[in-house]
């Protein structure tokens, strides 16, 4: 396969990545533009062409971003606030880049429009469940769904919700994004230890079982985060955020 098939063929996910952080057609399909130019003139093709690439088109829409808000007169810090191989200039792996899409989506939105975007993106939650939660008509559900969508991938297909938030300053970001809008529309979370680790179960107003978080703490902070639990009615979900966490720490 030539270099530009293999880079046609991940267009779709590049592209969803540069519209999730800025937000605009034009200037997602000019990062895209500018990835594959890279990619054309690079020496070598790395071990991972997806996660080289979706790390390249972060840091081209980051750096677009930041300079358009310089144009703006904004003050602009640094898009992730750890340093080390997550920072901006430096995104290591394609799950660095959707967890810091995700996050630029969630900060774009209104805090309903996170609740709407987390319960569909992260937990997988359908139109029945989402409008349940928000105490609206499906139809209306429908509508904000739309408007999420076309904030969120710009009409295109969804990006996978990251399941790991590495960083402590990433890891506070998430939880500020998402707990919040969760809370006001009625969804609770109880605190469990999963293991050794702190961990969150998800229920709705009528204590079915969303999702879970887990954290991994070192030195008194969070270094990640994990989202655990799939939806699907499980008697247990602690048991299940053990099982998947025990098949992560053996990948590592």
């Amino acid at each position: 396969m030539s270099r530009t098939d293999e880079f046609t063929k991940l267009r779709p996910l590049l592209y969803a990545i540069a519209y999730r952080i800025l937000g605009e057609t034009r200037a997602a399909e000019y990062a895209v533009q500018a990835a594959w130019l890279r990619w054309m003139a690079a020496p070598a093709r790395p071990a991972s062409l997806e996660g080289h690439l979706a790390a390249e088109v972060t840091r081209i829409a980051v750096r677009a971003l930041q300079s358009a808000r310089v144009a703006r007169g904004e003050v602009v810090g640094p898009l992730l606030a750890d340093s080390g191989p997550a920072a901006p200039d430096r995104p290591a792996e394609l799950s660095d880049s959707l967890s810091l899409s995700a996050l630029m989506v969630l900060e774009r939105l209104s805090p309903l429009e996170r609740a709407v975007f987390v319960l569909r993106e992260a937990f997988g939650c359908g139109d029945e469940q989402i409008a349940a939660a928000l105490g609206c008509s499906e139809e209306a559900c429908r509508q904000l769904l739309a408007a999420v969508a076309t904030v969120s991938d710009g009409g295109r297909e969804p990006l996978p919700w990251p399941t790991c938030v590495a960083g402590a300053g990433n890891v506070a970001r998430m939880l500020a994004a998402i707990v919040p809008p969760l809370a006001r529309v009625g969804i609770t979370m109880d605190e469990s230890l999963v293991g050794d680790r702190a961990g969150w179960v998800f229920r709705d107003r009528d204590g079915a079982v969303l999702h879970a978080l887990v954290l991994d703490v070192q030195d008194g902070r969070a270094q990640r985060l994990h989202l655990v639990v799939h939806p699907g009615g499980h008697a247990d979900p602690v048991a299940e955020a053990c099982a998947i966490l025990r098949e992560a720490d053996r990948a590592r």
